[in-house]
């Protein structure tokens, strides 16, 4: 029998060593699954996703804004930050702020625009820029326009700025036979002075000749009285003498038809005021109580024949 056969040193297997673990996974990693190809093959690819120029414009501005909100508030972050590392709440520096600048910009604009108008002033008062040139008079009648330039004294090329409007109006007013006078600037270089005349209203002789008063018992001329003027008889006519006003009411109150029919107008005192007429009638006036009333009477009354009218009472007129 043959015995059991010794083993063959050719015949042992040598150990195997244990598989080195891949390199892309680290020691500790867990290994993927090994991949199996056969299905992956089976799989279909998924399709690219396209990206057409309106879809790229608009994710370009959308990440723009994206970008300027963070950047803004991190701006904002970094100021609040700062407002509460010196105390302040927040808002009131940017309040404090733009207040301070409005101001500033209201403050400078105001100051240019003084300094403008100081510079045109002062251009305008100091020379010759806007001077006297020519002087212009409306409204002389009897007093002529030499005569109220000559009183005015205003000086050719004096600056406008410099004529004193109403120091001229005085001068100009001094004239006796004028009433009132306006004076007014006419840029570039013209004075406009309008006056208004006396207008006489009764006349009273004198030894030196008649005097010519006007609505205000001012005594403004000496000489011959315009046709239809009446002649008064007081004892001092005057601005400030009761019987002139008094009579002087009486005659601005006739109508026009009426007036001119007046010869004489007598007023020994307030109460006892006659008229006497061209064609020697008389009107017995009285007060100057409704003296309206008493001129729309006279009118009616005067077409009746008589000598005498009496309107003393307004109620009763009476013709003799």
């Amino acid at each position: 029998m043959t015995g059991p056969k010794d083993p063959d040193p050719a015949d042992e297997a040598e150990p195997q060593e244990p598989p080195e673990p891949s390199a892309a996974h680290e020691p500790g990693e867990e290994t993927p699954p090994p991949e199996q190809p056969q299905q992956a093959a089976e799989t279909p690819a998924a399709a690219p996703d396209f990206e057409g120029p309106r879809r790229r414009a608009r994710r370009e501005r959308e990440e723009r804004r994206a970008a300027q909100a963070r950047a803004m508030a991190i701006e904002q972050a970094r100021r609040e930050a700062k407002r509460r590392a010196m105390g302040k709440p927040p808002g009131e520096a940017r309040r404090l702020r733009r207040g301070t600048v409005r101001g500033l910009k209201v403050l400078m604009w105001s100051a240019l625009i003084s300094v403008i108008v100081v510079g045109l002033g002062l251009l305008l008062y100091f020379t010759p820029v806007m001077a006297v040139r020519s002087t212009v008079v409306t409204g002389v009648g009897a007093v002529t326009q030499e005569e109220i330039v000559a009183a005015a004294a205003v000086a050719p090329g004096t600056p406008l700025l410099q004529v004193n409007t109403d120091s001229v109006a005085e001068r100009v007013a001094a004239i006796r036979r004028i009433a009132s006078a306006r004076v007014q600037r006419q840029y570039p270089s013209t004075l406009r002075i309008t006056v208004v005349e006396r207008v006489p209203v009764v006349v009273k002789d004198y030894p030196d000749g008649p005097h010519l008063f006007d609505r205000d018992g001012v005594d403004f001329a000496i000489g011959p009285p315009p046709p239809g003027v009446p002649y008064i008889d007081t004892d001092s006519p005057g601005p400030n003498d009761e019987p002139t006003k008094a009579a002087l009411q009486v005659m601005t109150s006739l109508r026009p038809e009426v007036a001119a029919q007046v010869a004489r107008i007598a007023a020994p005192s307030v109460a006892a005021i006659t008229l006497q007429l061209i064609d020697g009638r008389e009107v017995v006036w009285g007060t100057t109580d409704r003296t309206e009333e008493k001129a729309l009477k006279l009118g009616a009354l005067l077409t009746q024949p008589g000598k005498t009218y009496d309107v003393s009472s307004p109620d009763l007129p009476t013709v003799k």
